[in-house]
């Protein structure tokens, strides 16, 4: 069997990656492969959502993952080839109206890992984004998306299935991996269509209902 240690912390705390690293090296662990994966969104219009709120979002989505990749880069180049799996989104790949600063924290995640895929090749570290799009997990319940629950449920894939795609492509070491035909081809369509047109799709889809 495989034996596993946990570490519960609230990863929106603006020291909880060195709080993470402290915990590792205390029991003086060997890290190969990191996975940044938390992460969560808030729908509704920018004015209306508390700064507290985003704050706390843009946090976890962003700012932890960064410190935390900065933290373990020394502990990953320790054990070359080491991995670094960042969990992104098909969201980052297009301004989401209802949804403007998940998506933004997200495109930030699928720039800085592309970036970094190319930066820390060369030291033998290999990182993939995943940029999903609608998985079977809270998302829904969490963003407060309800009106949305029927539409996400026929089109979401299962998180295990989504997981295993990411496993094989981050061991391949892809830059980027989009799980789902349906997604890639939808990413496509976000690449050559109009900006302007798919924004105000997408608003017009994920509009507070009055």
């Amino acid at each position: 069997g495989i034996e596993v240690h946990y570490f519960s912390i609230d990863l929106t705390q603006p020291n909880a990656a060195g709080k993470v690293v402290e915990w590792i090296n205390l029991h003086q662990w060997q890290v190969q492969v990191l996975v940044n994966n938390a992460g969560y969104g808030l729908w509704g219009y920018f004015q209306e959502l508390s700064t507290e709120a985003q704050d706390k979002m843009l946090q976890i989505n962003m700012q932890t993952l960064f410190n935390l990749t900065h933290l373990m880069l020394p502990l990953l180049k320790k054990n070359t080839p080491a991995y670094i799996l960042n969990v992104g989104s098909m969201a980052g790949l297009q301004a989401m109206p209802s949804l403007s600063a998940y998506s933004a924290s997200k495109a930030f995640v699928n720039t800085f890992s592309r970036a970094l895929h190319e930066e820390l090749r060369p030291f033998y570290i290999y990182v993939t984004l995943l940029a999903p799009g609608s998985v079977d997990t809270h998302f829904v319940e969490v963003s407060g998306m309800h009106h949305m629950e029927k539409i996400a449920k026929k089109t979401s894939m299962q998180p295990e299935e989504v997981a295993e795609i990411a496993v094989k492509a981050l061991f391949k070491r892809k830059k980027q991996v989009i799980p789902g035909f349906s997604n890639r081809m939808a990413a496509y369509g976000i690449k050559h269509l109009s900006k302007n047109s798919i924004e105000k799709m997408v608003a017009s889809l994920y509009r507070k209902k009055e």
